[in-house]
């Protein structure tokens, strides 16, 4: 009698949990569908291939929204949102609109009932949102290198946000996860924990911090994601400061330095130093052969002579030189280019460090040392003047094992002798703006010699998008 009433409760019971299981079945179906239709439109997405990557890897799943009784990392993540101010970003950058507490606990509250589209919508909203953040964290909002374009190519660029956010998703520790993606660099966490007490556990404190401040720390936070790099070992030339560190996995070492001239500024970027010469032979840039050398020369007669100045014709032929000839070549200067022979008197000074880049400066000595006894030091045309560029050549030989080459350096500079040193592995090389870093728990500022600060302020509070960031 039992086993009857088993068998019949088993007819009946398989019949219900099928249509359970088909139900739920026709809800995935309804919702995938549903996912892929808002993906498609990509209305208001600031990323959408990797959102689309995203769901195509969870076969186009909810992440963030379920019933009540089922736990995902929706709160996790809306509380990441609501400390974006602690990571120097502007809150209306990620939907603020589309993405309510209120909304967030109707969906899950009344799951069963509310329309598909409402859920996905929040869903996908909330994913840009984040994939947003973590990009925003990992590039910078506004990063000239990485444009929208080039982060979606994310075979391209090494970085993935999607995939990146779907191991968080995995990890025990959801949120610690996600802010990995940030850079490492010391002075990028000093800036961030230093942003994290002014707008996190000092708030409400009677120590008041004004918005400028922190929207400088911001700035800067910024500009140090553009330069993310997980290098122990590199040089770091910070214009607004005039100093170069070069960093070691256990030591560093600071430099004074040069600049270029508010007219003439020094450009930020990354590279790295191949090589060195010493006592180099200076071929005069273009601009200021024009403007400068020309000038000097028909104002002195002495002026290319003294300074071991010679003119060549475009095909490589050494120009005669007198004053008849000098108005000629100030007629048409693109015809002509100048040369300064290595000395103590040569632009370069006595050793020039070199390192690929569009812009065509290098880092170099110079004779004109009395310069880096001054607290500003914006003077050049763009280039980077080192002072102890010799001791600077050492570290960069000891480095890499080469102490040997030490005096050779020392004699070729004492005896003029040009000379290269190549370097068995270049040494990556960033020329930064920072207008602030923080040493020890106090907030350095320094001046903002070429005024960038503000242009820069302005676009990272936008309360839209940027069309290159679209």
């Amino acid at each position: 009698m039992i086993r009857v009433f088993i068998a019949v409760s088993v007819l009946f019971f398989l019949p219900w949990c099928a249509t359970i299981a088909s139900g739920a079945a026709r809800r995935d179906s309804t919702i995938s569908a549903s996912i892929k239709t808002t993906i498609a439109r990509s209305a208001g997405l600031y990323f959408p291939a990797s959102v689309k990557r995203f769901y195509e890897n969870n076969h186009y799943q909810l992440t963030w929204i379920a019933p009540a009784t089922v736990k995902t990392h929706a709160a996790e993540a809306m509380l990441l949102l609501d400390c974006v101010l602690q990571f120097g970003l502007n809150y209306a950058d990620y939907h603020p609109k589309h993405l309510t507490y209120q909304k967030l606990n109707a969906l899950t509250k009344d799951f069963y009932s509310e329309p598909d589209s409402e859920k996905t919508q929040f869903d996908i909203m909330l994913t840009d949102a984040l994939i947003t953040y973590m990009n925003h964290l990992h590039y910078g909002k506004l990063n000239p290198y990485y444009p929208t374009d080039k982060i979606e190519a994310a075979t391209v660029t090494g970085f993935n946000a999607a995939a990146t956010l779907a191991e968080a998703l995995a990890e025990k520790d959801f949120m610690s996860a996600f802010l990995t993606v940030q850079p490492q660099s010391a002075a990028y966490r000093a800036l961030q924990y230093h942003m994290h007490l002014l707008t996190g556990l000092y708030v409400g404190d009677c120590y008041e911090t004004p918005d400028s401040v922190i929207r400088k720390i911001a700035v800067n936070m910024e500009r140090l994601r553009w330069m993310n790099s997980n290098s122990e070992t590199y040089i770091d030339v910070n214009i607004p400061s005039y100093t170069l560190t070069f960093h070691q996995a256990d030591t560093e070492t600071q430099f004074k330095v040069i600049v270029g001239k508010p007219d003439a500024p020094t450009p930020t970027l990354q590279s790295a130093i191949s090589y060195f010469e010493t006592a180099p032979e200076w071929r005069i840039p273009q601009k200021i052969f024009k403007t400068e050398t020309l000038v000097k020369a028909l104002n002195n007669k002495d002026y290319l002579e003294n300074s071991h100045i010679a003119i060549y014709s475009r095909n490589g032929k050494l120009i005669e030189i007198n004053k008849a000839r000098l108005f000629r070549i100030k007629q048409s200067p693109g015809n002509y280019y100048a040369t300064q022979s290595s000395g103590c008197d040569n632009s370069l000074g006595l050793i020039v460090f070199r390192f690929a880049n569009i812009y065509d400066i290098y880092l170099h000595d110079t004779p004109e040392q009395n310069l880096f006894a001054k607290n500003e030091r914006a003077f050049s045309h763009g280039c980077i003047r080192v002072e102890q560029a010799e001791k600077l050549a050492g570290l960069l030989l000891k480095n890499e094992g080469s102490e040997g080459k030490i005096p050779a350096v020392h004699n070729d500079i004492a005896t003029l002798k040009h000379q290269i040193f190549t370097l068995k592995k270049p040494v990556p090389i960033k020329v930064t703006y920072l207008t602030c870093s923080v040493n020890k728990g106090i907030l350095i500022m320094y001046k903002d010699i070429y005024k960038l600060d503000n242009s820069l302020e302005m676009a990272l509070y936008s309360t839209e998008l940027p069309l290159a960031m679209r």
